[in-house]
């Protein structure tokens, strides 16, 4: 299967039901594992405190109409029909609804956008931009600047709660499991030997996961299927066994009656209830791995029912039997001389589904960190044919020691219930606003249908938000203070980021002042490759100023390097790299931006230095090429006068080859007339013109065209061609050197007592405990040469 690219194959997976049943099969154990092992704990959740089961049967017919309500609403109704849909070409999730709002408003706060960016092929709008007329909440949105923060913030919200669920899941997840010891041997023993087992079960999976899920993905599928199918017989028969009229309890009316016979305690006892949605958001948040079709099909027609069938199973045998000796748990329900075997599987399950929350908190911190939302971590790839499958060693022995640390404090599955509860409905309410702005930006719907589709769905989540709120004191209040924590770094991290950015960009040279750096000055040009690694899109970085001025020499061939993130999933290779010159031809020098997407895998910079001086000799060519037909372009934009006018020009350098007939195309019918530049759907290599800042009108360039046919001209060009290329495979031979910014960050004078700490203190911290751009460029130390700034901010 396609897994870089799900909505790419989409249309030979719709032509094959063979292919959409095994990539169904596949999602059961990649998304399905944590929805399908609530059964084990929402009704022991439920009845925990709250409220009793009495023999009229009141309380379990109304939570079991509860449950199935929840069930077919949110994840059937609302995910399956509408969320899955708003896919960012075929990626699903928190960041993918952001990245989709923001290439449709302009309400991103990242650096570095470009009007070239929109020329990718995956930066696909649903429909054209608006011409004349705008919707009034695009408009309301990028004319009110906190409005976009607020839009962050939110995002990072519901980012911080995935990253506390894949806390809480585990624990709660592998307990309840375990939980089923409690039939099987005294309360003593019991006591003791739960709590042990759980957190060995814990370390021993957090210990495995540097070998990749792919190692053991095999089984993953077959274990989440025998559970479902060992659920749902077990529903059946305790239906037809103990009340074959437990179906009347789906009736809306038993939900009323329910609300009306327990009052306060039963609203309180809602945060219970909607454990039975935990991982919902699976569905969404795992899209780019499978399709559409599969994960909607294998929800219908087999996780759905089973559920349901399971959670009726517990609610027919519980309605016969009010007075049992152990507390109601999912393990009562289970015949005796199945008991064993059924627990076992439950563990297995368990642990599949606490899997997948941890490879989705891996997957989610990763894109966080693309975007500049998170300090820089160690991201290992565990698997060369799927892409999302990833390990990052700090987070991951963090989260073990927080599971560990839950399953000891909480001891039950009450309070790790109620804060499981909390993160959950979190999230699905910033879903649920994402998606209300996706239906006005992105797919041009009347706002009526948006308002009714947030009223609607998150009415029934505020229901639930609200009722695990009261169980603060109980265990909710820790997914409040981790996603505290996670945003105050986050948004810190963010924030100086944001700052150091606009700094580079009011202290930038001029062009002017690196072409007159030469002999003159006593500045020398010593042999090999200049990488001068920067944020900035255009012009020079004050760090290279900076390193000329204490080392008056640098190199014969200069790159400056802009490794950026686009708000899209991937950029095909043929699009990754644009390369222009700064200055003319004679000065070796040149710019190179490398663009990612929010999920694409970077590169190791060996296989980065020798795919950049081939882009590099690639866009040569080109350049002598296009030369002998037009001359160097003029701008007619005079507010970029200052600029040198052969740095106005960047190709899309692709997956071209150069040998013989040139591979990229060639304007036949251009006028000498002045024409415009557009951005078509880059094939090969397009050239694009930059415009900074973004929102000035589009530049005109004016081509000349030499009718006459000058032979001895060409031939010298050739000859300067060939001089160049030398020139550059000379410098690699010569070395390649990393030149990077150490930067310290402090607050201005007179900032407020919050931003000097957070600034001063936090980012330092962070900075000085976290990743080097060094080693996240895997620059190796000998090749690394570091030039201090200090930002003031």
């Amino acid at each position: 299967m396609d897994l870089e690219h799900g909505k790419s194959s989409d249309a030979s997976k719709k032509g094959s039901w063979k292919t959409a049943l095994l990539l169904s099969y596949q999602s059961l154990g990649v998304v399905y594992g944590d929805l399908s092992t609530s059964p084990l704990y929402v009704y022991k959740s439920t009845f925990a405190e709250d409220i009793q089961h009495s023999e009229t049967n009141e309380e379990i017919f109304g939570v079991l109409s509860f449950v199935f309500w929840t069930l077919t609403l949110v994840p059937l109704f609302k995910y399956v029909f509408v969320v899955l849909r708003a896919d960012d070409n075929g990626e699903g999730g928190t960041f993918a609804l952001y990245s989709l709002i923001c290439r449709h408003a302009r309400v991103s706060l990242l650096p570095n956008r470009q009007v070239a960016d929109e020329a990718l092929s995956t930066y696909k709008l649903e429909h054209p931009p608006e011409k004349k007329s705008s919707s009034r909440v695009k408009m309301y949105l990028e004319k009110h600047k906190f409005l976009q923060s607020a839009l962050l913030i939110l995002v990072l919200l519901g980012t911080c709660m995935v990253i506390g669920d894949g806390v809480l899941t585990p624990a709660i997840s592998v307990f309840s499991a375990v939980s089923g010891l409690e039939l099987s041997m005294s309360k003593e023993h019991h006591q003791y030997a739960v709590i042990p087992i759980t957190c060995f079960i814990l370390v021993c999976l957090f210990a495995l996961q540097h070998y990749g899920t792919h190692r053991v993905g095999f089984f993953f599928a077959p274990i989440v299927l025998t559970w479902l199918l060992c659920i749902s017989t077990l529903g059946l028969y305790n239906i037809i066994h103990w009340n074959p009229q437990v179906y009347q309890a789906l009736s809306p009316y038993y939900m009323f009656k329910f609300l009306k016979k327990t009052r306060k305690s039963g609203w309180m006892s809602l945060g219970g209830i909607l454990l039975c949605i935990t991982g919902s958001e699976a569905m969404f948040a795992d899209l780019g791995h499978f399709s559409y079709a599969a994960i909607r099909t294998a929800f219908s027609f087999l996780v759905y029912p089973a559920l349901i069938l399971a959670y009726m199973g517990q609610a027919a045998y519980l309605s016969q039997h009010h007075h049992t000796s152990y507390q109601i748990s999912f393990y009562v329900s289970v015949p005796e001389s199945v008991r064993w075997p059924v627990l076992i599987v439950a563990i297995l399950a368990s642990v599949v589904g606490s899997q997948a929350i941890i490879s989705g908190t891996f997957s989610i911190i990763n894109q966080s960190q693309s975007l500049g939302c998170f300090p820089r971590v160690k991201v290992i790839h565990t698997s060369d044919k799927i892409h999302g499958q990833i390990y990052i060693p700090e987070i991951n022995w963090m989260l073990m020691i927080l599971c560990i640390a839950v399953t000891i404090g909480f001891r039950d599955t009450k309070h790790m219930g109620n804060a499981s509860g909390l993160a959950v409905m979190t999230v699905m309410l910033v879903t649920t606003c994402l998606t209300s702005l996706v239906i006005i930006l992105c797919w041009r719907k009347p706002p009526i249908l948006a308002l009714a589709f947030l009223l609607f769905f998150g009415s029934i989540e505020l229901l639930y938000f609200s009722a695990s709120l009261t169980k603060f004191r109980e265990g909710a209040w820790l997914p409040i203070l981790l996603a505290l924590i996670l945003m105050t770094i986050m948004f810190v991290w963010h924030y100086a980021t944001i700052k150091k950015y606009e700094f580079d960009l009011h202290n930038k040279v001029s062009l002017e002042w690196l072409l007159a750096l030469g002999p003159s000055l006593g500045i020398a040009r010593v042999p090999g490759i200049g990488l001068v690694f920067t944020d900035l899109t255009s012009g020079i970085p004050a760090n290279f100023s900076r390193f000329v001025t204490n080392l008056p020499a640098f190199h014969r061939v200069l790159v400056f390097v802009c490794v950026k993130s686009v708000p899209v999933p991937y950029v095909p290779p043929a699009e990754r790299y644009l390369v222009g010159r700064v200055g003319p031809a004679t000065h070796r020098s040149y710019r190179c931006i490398v663009r990612y997407g929010y999920r694409d895998v970077h590169q190791d910079v060996d296989s980065f230095e020798t795919e950049l001086v081939a882009k590099l000799a690639d866009f040569i060519r080109y350049d002598w090429h296009r030369n002998q037909q037009t001359y160097p372009c003029i701008e007619d934009d005079a507010s970029h006068s200052n600029e040198s006018t052969s740095d106005c020009r960047l190709a899309v350098i692709g997956t071209v080859a150069f040998s013989g007939t040139p591979a990229y195309e060639t304007e036949d019918s251009v006028q000498p007339a002045s024409v415009s530049v557009g951005f078509p759907t880059v094939e090969s290599v397009t050239d694009v013109i930059e415009m900074e800042p973004v929102g000035v009108a589009q530049r005109r360039v004016r081509f000349a065209i030499d009718d006459e046919s000058e032979s001895d001209a060409r031939t010298d060009m050739e000859v300067q061609l060939q001089e160049e290329l030398e020139d550059l495979l000379a410098a690699k031979e010569s070395g390649t050197a990393f030149i990077l910014g150490h930067s310290h960050v402090r607050a201005k004078q007179g900032s407020s007592v919050f931003k000097r700490l957070a600034i001063n203190f936090g980012y330092n911290f962070l900075r000085r405990n976290c990743r080097g751009p060094d080693v996240a460029l895997k620059v190796p130390p000998v090749s690394l040469l570091e030039v201090g700034m200090v930002y003031v901010v």
